[in-house]
């Protein structure tokens, strides 16, 4: 009488029914799981530059008083008279004022306790007049000026530098998570740590380390 071996087929167990390894969400403790292992930090980091991304309105022409002198060695010096005026129209008349004098302020500082490693120093003119004195690396043109303007108000907005901005509503605030990329890693983490198990044919047992009978 011919002997037949036991046939086995691997599957990979889920505990979901109906639902395929592509369409299938962890529960919420695999989610929350992934997040207790992110560092707080890193999140925090994470939060504020997703709050950049969605409220581009915060790189508005108010922000110049954050640092006026670089705002007005990046920005200012490309803007032509009719930008300047359309500038001054959305800060007011209180908003350009305050620019002017914080600006002025920053100048005489700048030029009574000169920076050797800052972008741009200052020295007097013949008339008395206070003369920006440009290092090598500076801005050519008007975006690049722009771009380079962004980037510092970026870093220092994730640095935390911001004293006028309430960052507790961004850093405890969830809705600034990348969630879909939250949820790609725990989905993968879940089958990553998922072990397969074996099913027989016609109720046989499987025997052996490859779950196929051995002889």
């Amino acid at each position: 009488m011919p002997y037949f071996h036991t046939r086995t087929v691997p599957i990979m167990e889920s505990n979901t029914e109906g639902q395929s390894r592509e369409s299938y969400t962890p529960p919420q403790a695999e989610r929350d799981s992934l997040g207790a292992t992110t560092p707080t930090r890193i999140r925090v980091k994470n939060r504020r530059k997703r709050y950049l991304d969605v409220h581009p309105d915060y790189f508005s022409a108010s922000l110049e008083l954050a640092d006026p002198l670089l705002y007005d060695r990046l920005v200012r010096r490309f803007q032509t008279p009719a930008e300047r005026e359309a500038e001054g129209r959305e800060k007011g008349y209180s908003g350009v004022l305050e620019a002017d004098l914080l600006r002025s302020e920053a100048k005489l500082d700048a030029l009574a306790n000169p920076d050797p490693h800052a972008l741009f120093t200052y020295r007097r003119g013949e008339d008395g007049e206070i003369i920006a004195e440009d290092t090598e690396d500076v801005p050519q043109n008007k975006e690049e000026g722009w771009r380079r303007w962004r980037d510092e108000m970026e870093m220092r907005f994730l640095r935390g530098e911001d004293e006028d901005f309430d960052y507790k509503s961004v850093d405890e605030n969830e809705e600034y998570d990348d969630r879909a990329e939250e949820e790609r890693e725990a989905h993968e983490k879940y089958f990553g740590e998922e072990e397969p198990s074996w099913i027989l044919e016609e109720g046989g047992t499987p025997e052996g380390e490859t779950g196929v009978q051995d002889f």
